[in-house]
């Protein structure tokens, strides 16, 4: 069960603001729903779509939709990352532009803070509900979906956590227990499709059954990873 505090009413107050960071996923899918279960207040949803999401991700967010605007939940909204004057910038690319790979190759997460991080932090800094709570002197409340099994990622974060000066962090599958199996059943209990795997279709940490599920079900997308890989070779 959930710790018992203010932050768990039915309505959110002018100076608090609920933000998830919807991933796309199993996890982060779940939490909404066990969020709504739970009568936990949402005020705004967050995807950040680097450009390079699988088709299943983008399908699942038009289903999801539904699902939430039939239950009173707002919808997702989706942010990504824009020059200086506004204009969409895709990881794919900026990766083949400059003639590389994406961080994650080299073990840095500098794509996912520039594509992911970046512009949820740019979009609440704008966010006239976020500004009004940080007027007042208090921090958001943010969402993250790590479940009951990533203790590893709990602990990492912990003493980030305590130094955010903007955002009280809140880990509702780790809370409530629930494993990647429950956050499954959750799912499929709400009537809802399994969202798949959320990830950039040329992400170098793909495991080898998921290359193989891409080069099966998109072709097309397979080849385009590939064809990133050779236009990285002479640099790498």
């Amino acid at each position: 069960m959930l710790r018992q505090s203010s932050l768990w009413t039915t309505k959110t107050c002018g100076d608090r603001m609920n933000v998830v960071s919807f991933g796309g996923g199993t996890n982060s899918t779940a939490m909404i729903v066990g969020m709504y279960q739970h009568k936990i207040p949402i005020d705004l949803i967050l995807f950040a779509d680097p450009g390079g999401e699988q088709p299943h991700t983008y399908e699942f967010i038009q289903i999801f939709n539904e699902w939430l605007s039939a239950h009173g939940l707002p919808e997702i909204v989706t942010v990504y990352k824009t020059d200086k004057n506004g204009n969409r910038l895709k990881l794919e690319q900026e990766c083949l532009q400059c003639g590389i790979l994406p961080a994650i190759a080299f073990g840095h997460k500098k794509c996912s803070l520039k594509h992911k991080i970046g512009p949820q932090e740019i979009f609440c800094n704008n966010h006239p509900g976020c500004k009004a709570v940080w007027d007042a002197g208090k921090r958001v409340h943010k969402f993250i979906g790590y479940d009951a099994g990533e203790n590893r990622r709990i602990a990492h974060a912990a003493p980030i956590d305590v130094a955010d000066k903007k955002y009280e962090k809140h880990y509702p599958l780790y809370e409530w227990g629930w494993t990647r199996q429950d956050c499954i059943r959750v799912i499929e209990q709400a009537g809802l499709p399994k969202p798949g795997k959320s990830s950039c279709f040329f992400c170098p940490s793909m495991k080898k059954v998921e290359i193989v599920a891409l080069w099966e079900q998109y072709p097309e997308l397979f080849q385009r990873a590939v064809d990133m890989e050779r236009n990285a070779a002479p640099n790498l």
